[in-house]
């Protein structure tokens, strides 16, 4: 009993930067927030139906488990539509891994005719500003590069400047929003460019607190990266531009590739922020089976912690699903 009324006490922590910004009744958004908040407290172990049944899952769950701070997982055969998640339905800070979505929305307005990969923007850099001191963070234009270069930059380099340029040609979070919403995948969003995320990082610990702000549910990534996949929003070039960028990734070589065997290709894109670590992409096993696969983590004490914890959770997937057969029913672990 005292621990459950000390779980209520936390979780009113939580929610309390929640509360703040949203003033009459609970819409569903808001209850989705709380819902997660009694998951980052008791564990969704502690809210039926969630059972962790097959050795996979029970090994997946013990890896992912929050004891020194959130973490979320979800993995998806591109085959067989088998789903996987730790707190998959949970938001999490996507950090960088909003770039895949950023430069999809800039490459489909290269499918309309609105732009090429040879047309030009100036890179985005910050201009020094203290942190909360405006909405926006200052930015001054500086070298003019193509667009090719510059999804090649913010994807494989992660270059944040890059980024902002083709996030403001494309109009601002709320094209790219638009655009998710149009693949049909709910539970992502961003809300600010990279200049102002970066400067404001560090006001809230993502390990205890959940930030709906430029936030994503590791299953809405997933199912992100399999529209991507599967090609239906975008062109068979503008496709294979992102997907060959996030295959020369050279960002987080100690995160989902680290312990994968020799033969596995990995197309994916990391993150970074305060106190949190992640890692999407698309693993491709030499048989020709592929998964899509998000892994958001936060706290464990230090960066090389988080990141060894990722690398251990996408060896676990890759050895789970090649275990199963490649005609697993298309059920989910729910």
């Amino acid at each position: 009993m005292n621990r459950i009324f000390r779980a209520v006490a936390a979780i009113a922590a939580v929610l309390m930067p929640l509360a703040s910004s949203h003033a009459g009744e609970a819409n569903a958004g808001e209850i989705g927030d709380i819902q997660s908040a009694f998951d980052s407290v008791l564990g969704t172990d502690q809210r039926a139906p969630r059972r962790y049944a097959t050795g996979f899952e029970q090994q997946l769950a013990g890896l992912a488990e929050a004891s020194r701070g959130r973490i979320g997982v979800a993995a998806l055969d591109l085959s067989t539509g088998r789903t996987i998640d730790v707190l998959g339905d949970q938001r999490f800070p996507m950090a960088s891994t909003s770039k895949i979505a950023i430069a999809a929305a800039f490459l489909e307005g290269v499918d309309r005719g609105r732009w090429s990969l040879t047309s030009e923007f100036p890179l985005l850099i910050p201009v020094a500003s203290k942190p909360l001191s405006s909405a926006v963070a200052p930015v001054r234009p500086g070298t003019y590069m193509s667009a090719r270069n510059l999804i090649e930059l913010m994807i494989t380099r992660s270059n944040n400047y890059a980024t902002d340029a083709l996030l403001k040609a494309v109009g601002g979070p709320a094209a790219v929003n638009d655009w998710v919403r149009r693949a049909g995948v709910d539970g992502w969003h961003i809300d600010r460019d990279i200049a102002t995320l970066v400067r404001d990082d560090g006001v809230v610990d993502p390990a205890t607190v959940i930030d709906s702000r430029d936030s994503a549910t590791p299953l809405a990534m997933v199912r992100l990266l399999a529209e991507i996949h599967n090609g239906r929003m975008l062109s068979a070039p503008s496709r294979q531009v992102l997907l060959g960028a996030m295959s020369r990734c050279v960002t987080g070589k100690r995160r989902i590739p680290a312990l994968l065997p020799a033969g596995t290709t990995v197309l994916h894109k990391t993150g970074s922020l305060n106190n949190t670590s992640s890692d999407v992409g698309i693993i491709k096993a030499p048989d020709g089976r592929a998964y899509a696969v998000a892994i958001y983590v936060t706290g464990q004490g230090t960066r090389l912690a988080r990141e060894s914890r990722i690398a251990s959770i996408a060896r676990a997937l890759y050895q789970g699903y090649a275990n199963e057969p490649a005609t697993y029913p298309h059920t989910a672990a729910r």
